[in-house]
């Protein structure tokens, strides 16, 4: 299959008309231009300055993925009687995409042990059901779980019960995507987050995308790398993939670009094995070593460690990166010219970089490349983690995390006066391995798919079908609600963001903090996701240690979290004001940074050993372009030009070499798992690796995990394939 010319541009149109006649109109125009954060990525728009603006006053800001998120909240409610109607064994036949199609949740639904159908109860009944589960359980026996997409004030409310309950068995989905690019940052700058705000890209002349493909999760992105081409500058893209949206993509809100045939993104693009980007980025630097390229009044005044830094880097031969990198050595010389040539650089990273067993060490070869040439604490230049969910950033700043700062844990239990647990919580993995144990006895899941954003399915199944009882927090249906349900499940349906009674707030990549007014009314009988916590609270805890029924209140929320949370304090008064803001001590503009000594750390890593068994490929499981998550919004990529999920792409040359044709039938097995009559479908991918969509190939993923991150090796499975 050849790369399309270009992507984008009138199938995006085309798809809005789509979304207007399902949806109709007004409901659409309604939606788009509410003062509403949007649903999907975090890149951010929306907000106080309408749902088509960004902070900094770009217009018509939205994309595709956007309306897909509002075609599903727009549903209707799934009927009553469709309960009694269809079984869970029913339901599983449906595909996960015919799942979220089939409407919005309305009623709570309770599935007892034994019991081969939901059946919608009351809301009392739910919540009593769920107070007194909690309180017949040891908390060290529980686990809570939050996804992206739920509001600060949610998320702060989510880990404050549950600490008080008595557990720091406290995650978030950041485990599963983004906590490598924490670590790795943290290790070298002191931070977790991006160092530049968006006005930042706005005058730079070179932006690296590095395992990431913002043209089908970030489109957003796309305009402004379009704009740095404009500008005469360059976009260097690393990615064992080439990806037709980041070769040529035809942007809707830019009339040059879509009266055109599509605008050029990538004006470089090197194809590295899969695991290779470390290999890529020291060879890189190690070519600003070998000619002098270096900022050395940054390195001399603002860092430390480089001289160890740079005897690792001149250590390794071209031989050693070569092989690693799986490109030559001249390949990347080109790309270490466009760097020291370019004066304003930024980097941009997704998950082809964290999910890798060395997903903490590919951040900091990152970090460390951009510190050569002084490009981090100034402006126009820095990092930028390509964060997925609209609000998984702020998840983690409120605290959805197995441990809290310190600071952050003094101040709750000073302003608050109550006495935190001090217990070593569960990552998300490990409570998938205490579940598969038997030392779980509850799970509470507020929002996402826990079930099919997991690795190693067949042992997800196993180990969630273990717990005695399961509370889910959703607004439609999906794979977790039917698959690893033989025990007790309690469904309880929410509002949406633009629903919401309240307001709420959410932060993007870039640390902005956005307010979200809701208040469009689409279906009876939801609550809030904080009303249902601060419910459940007052009935398990009381009100004497903390008044959870006053957290009814969001703003009662943001104003404790305005006294705990630092960089948040103008919460407090952003209700009368409606000013949104900046994160402050985020942003890196001036080179002073969070580390012990004020100064950036170089750190060198070994090279990472890359080599595969006897006929096997590398596998990365993704995202397609008509998926946000673990959402299927539609069965083909319409980027790649598949017409199904269950493919396999794969070079034309390992096709021939394994005796296969393109779309034959396959089956894929790893060490972990098997799936089976898998198409292979030619694509422009490096050679030795292969492109398939999760959840889909997800059986083959294993569980182990990056040991300082603890996020699973999704982009790096040895597979072999036979014919069906």
């Amino acid at each position: 299959m050849k790369t399309k010319s270009y992507v984008g541009g009138w199938k995006s149109i085309f798809y809005s008309f789509h979304v207007i006649k399902e949806a109709g109109l007004g409901s659409v125009a309604k939606t788009i231009t509410s003062k509403n954060t949007c649903k999907t990525c975090a890149y951010g728009m929306g907000g106080q300055k309408g749902g088509m603006v960004n902070e900094a006053n770009d217009k018509i800001e939205i994309c595709k993925k956007s309306l897909q998120a509002q075609l599903t909240d727009i549903q209707a409610p799934i009927p009553t009687g469709f309960w009694e109607e269809n079984s869970i064994e029913q339901l599983r036949k449906l595909r996960p995409r015919e799942l979220e199609m089939l409407g919005r949740l309305q009623h709570p639904l309770l599935k007892l042990k034994g019991e081969s159908h939901y059946k919608a109860i009351t809301w009392e009944e739910a919540l009593s059901k769920i107070a007194d589960k909690f309180k017949a359980t040891a908390p060290n026996n529980t686990f809570f779980y939050s996804s992206g997409r739920s509001s600060n004030e949610a998320a702060f409310l989510l880990h404050l019960f549950a600490r008080i309950y008595g557990t720091n068995n406290v995650n978030n989905c950041s485990y599963y995507c983004h906590q490598a690019s924490g670590v790795g940052m943290k290790s070298t700058l002191g931070t977790g987050t991006a160092t530049i705000q968006v006005h930042d890209i706005k005058k730079t002349d070179l932006v690296f995308v590095i395992g990431a493909n913002p043209a089908s999760n970030h489109p957003r992105f796309l305009t402004e790398l379009l704009h740095v081409r404009r500008r005469g500058g360059n976009v260097v893209v690393l990615n064992p993939a080439k990806e037709p949206g980041l070769v040529n993509f035809s942007i809707p809100s830019d009339v040059r670009s879509i009266l055109s045939t599509g605008s050029d993104i990538a004006s470089h693009y090197l194809q590295p094995r899969i695991g290779g980007d470390m290999a890529v980025l020291y060879g890189i630097g190690k070519v600003l070593i070998e000619e002098n390229k270096l900022n050395t009044d940054f390195i001399k005044n603002h860092t430390e460690g480089f001289e160890t830094f740079k005897n690792g880097i001149e250590k390794l031969t071209w031989q050693d990166i070569e092989k690693s990198a799986g490109l030559s050595a001249d390949e990347i010389r080109t790309i270490a010219d466009v760097y020291v040539k370019a004066e304003n650089v930024i980097f941009s990273w997704a998950m082809g970089i964290t999910h890798h067993k060395h997903g903490s060490e590919n951040v900091e070869a990152i970090v460390n490349l951009a510190m050569l040439r002084g490009m981090v604490g100034r402006k126009e230049a820095g990092l930028l983690p390509l964060r997925g969910h609209s609000n998984v950033q702020g998840i983690g700043s409120m605290g959805v995390s197995p441990a809290l700062k310190e600071k952050v844990f003094e101040s709750i239990e000073k302003h608050l006066n109550v006495k935190l647990p001090t217990t070593a919580g569960w990552d998300t993995m490990k409570c998938m391995d205490e579940a598969d144990k038997g030392n779980v006895d509850m799970a509470f899941l507020l929002g996402g798919n826990l079930y099919a954003s997991n690795p190693n399915l067949n042992f997800a199944d196993q180990a969630l079908n273990k717990i005695p009882f399961k509370v889910f927090i959703n607004t439609t249906l999906n794979e977790g609600h039917i698959k690893a349900v033989d025990e007790e499940c309690l469904i309880l349906p929410v509002l949406v963001r633009d629903e919401e009674k309240q307001k709420t707030t959410q932060e993007s990549m870039f640390n902005y903090v956005r307010m979200s007014d809701g208040g469009i009314d689409r279906i009876s009988n939801l609550r809030s996701e904080v009303d249902i916590i601060a419910e459940i609270g007052s009935r398990v805890l009381g009100d004497s240690k903390v008044d959870f029924k006053a957290f009814k209140s969001h703003e009662a929320v943001r104003k404790t979290i305005a006294a705990v949370i630092p960089g948040f304090e103008k919460l407090n008064d952003i209700d009368a004001t409606k000013e949104e803001f900046q994160i402050s001590g985020r942003t890196f503009h001036t080179p002073e940074f969070s580390t012990p000594s004020g100064k950036a750390q170089f750190v060198f890593n070994p090279l990472p050993d890359l080599d595969r068994a006897k006929d096997a490929l590398s596998l990365m499981s993704v995202r397609s372009e008509g998926q946000f998550n673990s959402i299927v919004y539609e069965e083909h990529d319409a980027w790649r030009g598949t017409k199904h999920r269950d493919v396999l792409l794969m070079n034309t040359e390992d096709i021939a070499e394994k005796g296969f044709k393109n779309g034959q039938r396959v089956n894929a097995k790893s060490k972990t798992g098997q799936i089976d009559n898998f198409e292979i479908v030619e694509f422009d991918i490096a050679k030795g690796c292969v492109l398939g969509f999760y959840p889909e190939t997800n059986f083959l993923v294993s569980s182990e995990t990056d040991g300082r991150s603890l996020t699973p090796s999704f982009k790096n499975t040895e597979i072999w394939l036979e014919a069906v």
